[in-house]
């Protein structure tokens, strides 16, 4: 009853594992006292006991978290960087990697597995061996803080919630036309004027490089990878409303709280903007030790197109030059001089319109891969249902559980097999969320459906989807999750797909 669903589950008809007052974690092998104190921390928020961490072999009744070469391989013998496998007996519990980010992944098994907190309760689980790795090694959520801001304690809460799911890419779109939402040390208006405000007359706000760096290490330390956004040419208005230089006319216009998209644009080859491009990028590469750094390039309808294809070269150049890939959504792919593996990220439908399929495909002849977000399937900012007040439904229909669950990243593009797709995320856009509450209930429980597609075994070639992807397990591995989510606190939306348990509270 795990979500995302292992690769090979085998149960027992053998006693289960009973967590006792006495259960230590074993630990052995770099990095398993880390993944060891979360697991300690969590139980000791579950059910109010910490177990002690042992350098030491287990004894009955202890949990054993073992890093070392040829621990969590594959099926066919190969190595997973993030694969692990969960051994449940009643004499204890193994888990079993190569890498601590294998082993962590192993513990959110765990920690699904066992029943969510209820006093007097016995904690035990079914004995099993799970043997498990990830379809694809970028399983990402987006955050937008442009538009409303979330300070860092909501960001926290936000990584633990994901981190549940096996999601590690953390994606913060952290400039737009209404916010600019971190500091640059060469440019400090950015964050003064254009960090002052948000949508809909917001509380604006802006992280400190500091704030940046800590959240960085947070995530880092549940397995999760910051991909910061710095979006442009377009989306631009909250820096050209902070530095009248950044504007033609030398003007700064005023600063913008509406939710319209393509006014703005930077201009192009022009020394302050390429001054501007080369500090910003500068910097937020040397605060972000992560692979990635996102530059954009959607929506650019104030741009002409010969100018936007000269800005992304430049722009990509700037954050090869700076030791990072680029990442762009997928208009641009109509640059025609990328750096050799940038990656593209599709938004567009799950049946291409227009030309996104081509400009998809630029990306994977260009030595790169994609990120698939079809918006139809994977925004999380559209509605549940005709008539929600929180949410957008531009794509023409809600996005239900059934739909976010029901495609295949494979089946997307054409021409476009796994060989070319680094992975899939799922952006939440906030022009209509302004709480962590209700980024919380818009994000899950879709965000589980799209970690699931991004973690567990592709259907076969000749398989439906819909076949596939079993729709009626689906939901009732949610519901379970659901009581973890209840624990936590966590807010999630009661779609009616779902057979949700009782609630305690109700």
């Amino acid at each position: 009853m795990v979500v995302p669903r292992p690769v090979r589950t085998d149960q027992s008809d053998a006693s289960p594992f009973v967590l006792g007052d006495a259960a230590r974690i074993s630990v052995a092998g770099p990095g398993a006292d880390a993944v060891a104190r979360l697991l300690a921390e969590a139980l000791a928020v579950g059910f109010g006991h910490e177990p002690h961490i042992v350098d030491e072999p287990p004894a009955y009744g202890d949990i054993a978290i073992v890093i070392a070469p040829g621990e969590g391989p594959h099926e066919d013998g190969s190595d997973s960087a993030e694969g692990y496998t969960l051994e449940v007996a009643a004499e204890g519990v193994r888990i079993g990697a190569a890498t601590p980010a294998g082993a962590f992944w192993g513990v959110q098994t765990l920690r699904q597995l066992l029943p969510a907190a209820q006093e007097g309760q016995l904690i035990a689980v079914d004995a099993q061996r799970i043997h498990d790795h990830p379809r694809y090694a970028y399983r990402g959520a987006m955050l937008d803080v442009a538009r409303h801001f979330f300070t860092p304690p909501e960001v926290r809460r936000f990584i633990d919630a994901i981190a549940l799911l096996k999601v590690n890419r953390l994606h913060l779109h952290l400039t737009d036309d209404q916010g600019w939402r971190l500091h640059i040390e060469s440019w400090p208006e950015l964050s003064r004027i254009g960090g002052s405000t948000g949508s809909d007359g917001s509380r604006g706000g802006f992280y400190t490089q500091q704030e940046y760096r800590e959240l960085v290490r947070y995530a880092a330390g549940r397995h999760i990878t910051v991909v910061p956004e710095i979006d442009m040419p377009g989306h631009t208005n909250a820096a050209l409303a902070s530095y009248p230089e950044l504007n033609p006319d030398g003007i700064a216009p005023a600063r913008y709280t509406g939710s319209e998209v393509g006014f703005s644009t930077l201009q192009t080859g022009d020394p302050t903007t390429e001054r501007f491009v080369r500090d910003v990028v500068r910097e937020v590469a040397a605060l972000t030790p992560g692979p990635y750094l996102h530059i954009g390039g959607d929506e650019c309808l104030s741009t002409p197109e010969a100018d936007f294809v000269a800005f992304a070269n430049h722009a990509a150049a700037e954050v090869a030059r700076n030791g990072k890939t680029p990442i762009g959504w997928h208009e641009l792919g109509k640059a025609d001089a990328l750096p050799a593996g940038t990656i593209g990220q599709y938004w567009d439908f799950t049946t291409p319109r227009d030309r996104a399929a081509e400009r998809a495909l630029t990306f994977a002849r260009g030595g790169g891969a994609l990120i698939l977000s079809p918006s139809d399937a994977a925004y999380l900012d559209i509605v549940y249902e005709d008539g929600d007040p929180i949410g957008q439904d531009w794509t023409g229909s809600p996005t239900t559980l059934a739909r976010s669950f029901g495609w295949d990243p494979a089946r997307v593009v054409p021409g476009v097999g796994d060989a070319h797709i680094l992975g899939v995320e799922a952006p939440l856009w906030t022009e209509t969320v302004a709480t962590i509450e209700q980024v919380e209930d818009m994000v899950l429980p879709r965000l589980a459906a799209i970690a699931e597609i991004g973690w567990s075994t592709a259907p076969a070639d000749t398989e439906p989807v819909e076949a596939a992807r079993d729709l009626p397990d689906f939901v009732e591995r949610v519901a379970r999750l659901s009581e973890h989510w209840d624990a936590a606190g966590t807010h999630y939306r009661a779609v009616p797909e779902v057979p949700w348990p009782q609630r305690v509270d109700s």
